[in-house]
């Protein structure tokens, strides 16, 4: 597998876990990085579990009931360094009984990677570019 690919793979998977509440293994995949959130201050990756579990809003199922859409990577790989960086956008959607589909969040990731033990992985997530809200009473503890 390519490098692009296993890079985009992993921002893909991210969406994917976010959206299946399965924040162990989203937080699993950002266990190598430092995060920067609203504000500035900056956690590790692990850390973000418990935040996830704290702020976001689940069903009695356990669901979230979102839909994270990834979209325009840009991507610069240096192979030989072993390191990467990425420009992506988010569109996050939501749809629930008596709550219609609809765009709950937009914004920006800027993301680092590097080669660890020889698979790509996060080292740093910019959560901070947050630029468009909708409706998010129904998804996130504010």
């Amino acid at each position: 597998m390519s490098s692009a690919v296993a890079i985009t793979n992993l921002l893909y998977r991210y969406g994917e876990m976010m959206d299946g509440a399965d924040f162990e293994g989203a937080s699993d995949l950002l266990r190598h990085a430092t995060l920067k959130l609203m504000g500035g201050r900056e956690i590790g990756g692990l850390d973000m579990r418990d935040v996830w579990n704290k702020m976001i809003v689940l069903d009695t199922e356990g669901r979230p009931n979102t839909r994270h859409v990834i979209t325009n990577p840009i991507l610069d790989v240096d192979e030989q360094a072993g390191e990467a960086s990425c420009r992506s956008c988010y569109t996050v959607l939501q749809s629930l009984p008596g709550f219609p589909l609809q765009i709950i969040a937009s914004g920006r990731y800027h993301d680092r990677f590097a080669r660890v033990d020889g698979h790509w992985r996060f080292t740093f997530r910019d959560y901070s570019m947050f630029d468009f809200q909708g409706d998010l009473s129904q998804h996130l503890r504010m």
